[in-house]
């Protein structure tokens, strides 16, 4: 039986263990999820693969057994390494991690592959907007891989408390559940990489829990998480949306958008990936004075963990070429060679030649946008500074 104080979360919590079997036969029996298996796994009978699932009863039985494999192999043909520094952070403690947003599926999938080899026993429960949730099958699936789901399109009532539902659910699992959370920064990616913490995330997580906002935020155990992906392969796809809704008249993404920059992300390269761990946040909310104004409270903390992660970011031979090139300086010349210049334009120009079905391209403006991408990193850097 499902724990009863788990019940009132029964619309957006992962499934528990009891619940995997159902949830497993519903995938199994579902043609569009067997399709996808059959392009991941073109060797593996699905009978095989429903024995193999049958066999996990825990939702991080199943993460290691299909997830981990399957990312350590895909980072392998798409990465040129990762790495996660976690001196900041103690293994045997939970957390709450708040990264920038890059990629919508593998920011928090390599951050549970991270926790794994840093020797943290346990991934982390993972936010995800209810948008990217259309099929009920990628419904099932991202609940059985410890996904709780964030309510967005409601009324202003409901978002209220569809808000403090998500932000009690948070506290249980870090307070009760004893496990770890990952979640972004803000809704959706900062499409021109600057990384920006929107107080509205802070005010749902102080919601839950008990006393001041700062004593329930420190209950989260905060933890910035600065990702640096040093190719992004979603980037030629960013800047075609930045040109449409310039462009466009209430242009907005169409049904398959997320799908295709999803299967993007997973599958372009992306260089190197580095994860980097700041300073749980707990000790800094303890030192702001008592008379921190309540109006600027949540803005004084979204200023902190933007500058935690902004310092935290590794910055690649690309992000100084691509301010250079942006600012026709060479001000940073010093940090890449005439090599790395010239392989990051070619680059460049592969991705611009991507964008072709973009009425009236305008590769002036697509350019300076792919390359702000790589230059807001540095730029915010050397601001933390």
């Amino acid at each position: 039986m499902v724990n009863s104080e788990l019940r009132q979360y029964d619309a957006i919590r992962p499934f528990e263990p009891e619940e995997l079997p159902a949830a497993y036969d519903r995938l199994l029996g579902n043609p569009q999820f067997l399709q996808v298996l059959a392009y991941l796994y073109p060797q593996v009978p699905a009978e095989a693969f429903g024995q193999k699932m049958r066999a996990c009863h825990t939702n991080l039985e199943f993460q290691k057994a299909f997830c981990y494999t399957f990312l350590k192999d895909l980072m392998a043909k798409v990465s040129s390494g990762m790495d996660m520094d976690v001196e900041n952070i103690d293994v045997k403690s939970r957390y709450t991690f708040v990264s920038n947003h890059r990629d919508i599926v593998l920011d928090s999938a390599l951050l549970d592959v991270q926790l794994v080899e840093a020797g943290f026993d346990t991934t982390c429960e993972i936010a995800i907007g209810d948008n990217l949730l259309t099929l009920p099958w990628v419904k099932d699936l991202v609940r059985v891989n410890k996904s709780f789901i964030v309510e967005r399109s409601l009324s202003p009532r409901e978002m209220l408390m569809a808000s403090k539902r998500l932000s009690e659910y948070m506290h249980l699992v870090v307070g009760k559940k004893n496990d770890n959370v990952w979640i972004a920064q803000r809704e959706g990616r900062a499409k021109d990489s600057n990384d920006r913490t929107q107080p509205a995330i802070l005010k749902m997580m102080a919601m839950g829990g008990e006393g001041t906002p700062r004593e329930r935020l420190r209950q989260l155990h905060i933890v910035p998480l600065a990702i640096s992906y040093e190719l992004d392969p979603c980037d030629f796809l960013k800047a075609r949306e930045m040109q449409l809704r310039r462009d466009v008249q209430g242009w907005k993404k169409g049904p398959t958008d997320d799908i295709v920059s999803m299967r993007t992300g997973i599958m372009g390269k992306k260089g190197y990936v580095h994860y980097h761990c700041a300073p749980c946040i707990d000790e800094w909310l303890d030192s702001l004075p008592e008379d921190t104004p309540k109006a600027a409270f949540f803005d004084i903390v979204a200023a902190h963990i933007d500058q935690q992660i902004h310092l935290n970011y590794r910055l690649y031979p690309n992000n100084y070429v691509a301010f250079d090139l942006l600012n026709d300086t060479q001000a940073f010349a010093d940090h890449y060679d005439d090599g790395q210049r010239a392989a990051f334009e070619e680059y460049l120009e592969g991705r611009l030649a991507l964008i072709n079905d973009v009425p009236q391209k305008d590769e002036t403006f697509l350019r300076e946008q792919i390359l702000t991408m790589y230059a807001n990193p540095l730029i915010n850097n050397l601001l933390a500074q």
